[in-house]
Parts: structure tokens; C-alpha cells; sequence
């Protein structure tokens, strides 16, 4: 994953994903090609940094009968990050099951996941809030 173009360019590397795959961790240096203006980590990289992880994680946990999306997305920054930044994305088993068993239901699902992205000094520098949309596939959308 460390290799995928948006994370290549921005420094963002993927250092452990769980065997069960409902936890990965990130991190990121400050470099010359993720520095802003002012010389702290540009925006958009912190948010790209943890974009993909609470679908990744679903998208698997669910299996192919479901259809996962992210629908929205809200980030606060706290401080400014320098130095080398990490986040955490987990989705514990009983949360997926609290949405397949509301997805199997018939209901259009649309839980939020939040996240930290942690300085070196352990002071938060960003939050993320990320809404998913969560459903059973159609039998028309079966592949």
C-alpha cells in the first residue's frame, strides 16, 4: 500500500497492518514534498493519510454481499504537525457486526469512525471524522 502514487508522493507509509486486517497503522515523515508554506505538514496530506482505512477495512470484513463507500468526511486541525506524524485505524469485530446485522436488515447504513493523527510528542494534530455508507448488495449489482 505504501506504494500507491498518492502515498508514495506525499511519504505515507503503511507500517502494520493486523492479520485480521481491522487495524492499520500509518505514518509520515515531514519532507520537502509534504511541507506547506510555513514548513509543517501540508493539509492535504494528513488527510490522505487516512482516507481509505475505515473502507478498507469494512469493504473485507463485510464481504463482496455489501456495498461500502465513503460518504463524507470532516478533518480539524488541532496543531501543526512537524516531524514525523502517525495515525491508527481500527474497527473492533463488534462494530462490524452491529452493521451487518443492521444492513441485513434492510437498512441503508451510515456509521462514523474517528481518528487521530498523533505528533511525535504524543499531542494530536489533526482529528478525522469520516462517515461511511454501508448496504446489501442488490441481486442486480451481484458480479
Amino acid at each position: 500500500m505504501s506504494l500507491y502514487p498518492p502515498f508514495l508522493g506525499a511519504g505515507i507509509r503503511v507500517v502494520r497492518i493486523s492479520p485480521d486486517r481491522r487495524t492499520f497503522e500509518v505514518r509520515m515523515k515531514l519532507t520537502f514534498f509534504n511541507r506547506n508554506y510555513v514548513g509543517t505538514h501540508f493539509g492535504g496530506s494528513l488527510y490522505a493519510m487516512c482516507d481509505p482505512f475505515f473502507m478498507l477495512i469494512l469493504i473485507p470484513a463485510l464481504g463482496p454481499e455489501y456495498v461500502v463507500w465513503d460518504k463524507a468526511a470532516t478533518i480539524r486541525f488541532r496543531r501543526p504537525g512537524r516531524g514525523t506524524v502517525h495515525a491508527t485505524f481500527h474497527i473492533p469485530p463488534e462494530r462490524i457486526e452491529e452493521i451487518r446485522r443492521a444492513a441485513e436488515a434492510g437498512e441503508e447504513v451510515e456509521p462514523v469512525f474517528k481518528a487521530e493523527v498523533v505528533g511525535e510528542d504524543g499531542q494530536v494534530v489533526v482529528e478525522v471524522e469520516k462517515l461511511l455508507h454501508v448496504r446489501r448488495r442488490r441481486p442486480e449489482e451481484a458480479s
